[in-house]
């Protein structure tokens, strides 16, 4: 495998991301009012597919040769702190707890395409990063649904 900058860059960015989701939807789950409690363990599933994410990739970072970042984005913990805001307003209902949580998901989406595009990435890390994406939009649908099922009634 060959080490780049821009490698360990990419998977850097991923980590702190993936940090970045698994934290918004830990914090969901904790906040969630009881007449939403069925959506904890989506999120707290959710959570833990990210944590992987984080350790697989970590791993992938260290067999470079280089130490993984650890925290979370800038960008992330300013959502984090938006949607703090927001529930204080009251919008702690489902259909808003849903729509950010798919805002969310549209962001490390992006990230992943973005990652993908990189012509550095070795086979091995690009095998990696199409397993997680495609986690990732099933995680992204899975939201939507119950976004659109929630609208729908």
């Amino acid at each position: 495998m060959e080490n780049t900058p821009k490698t360990v860059e990419v998977l850097n960015d991923l980590i702190q991301i993936n940090n970045d989701r698994a934290d918004g939807f830990e914090k969901a789950a904790k906040d969630l009012s009881e007449e939403n409690i069925d959506l904890k363990a989506v999120f707290e599933k959710l959570a833990t597919g990210s944590r992987e994410n984080v350790t697989e990739l970590a791993g992938l970072v260290g067999r470079q040769g280089e130490d993984p970042t650890v925290g979370n984005t800038i960008l992330g913990t300013i959502h984090r702190a938006w949607i703090d805001i927001k529930a204080s307003f009251g919008g702690d209902d489902r259909h808003s707890i849903l729509e950010e949580c798919e805002r969310g998901e549209d962001a490390i989406k992006k990230a992943y395409r973005e990652a993908l595009s990189e012509n550095e990435l070795g086979e091995q890390i690009r095998t990696v990063l199409l397993k997680q994406q495609d986690g990732i939009n099933a995680s992204h649908d899975s939201i939507k649904a119950l976004r659109d099922a929630h609208e729908a009634i």
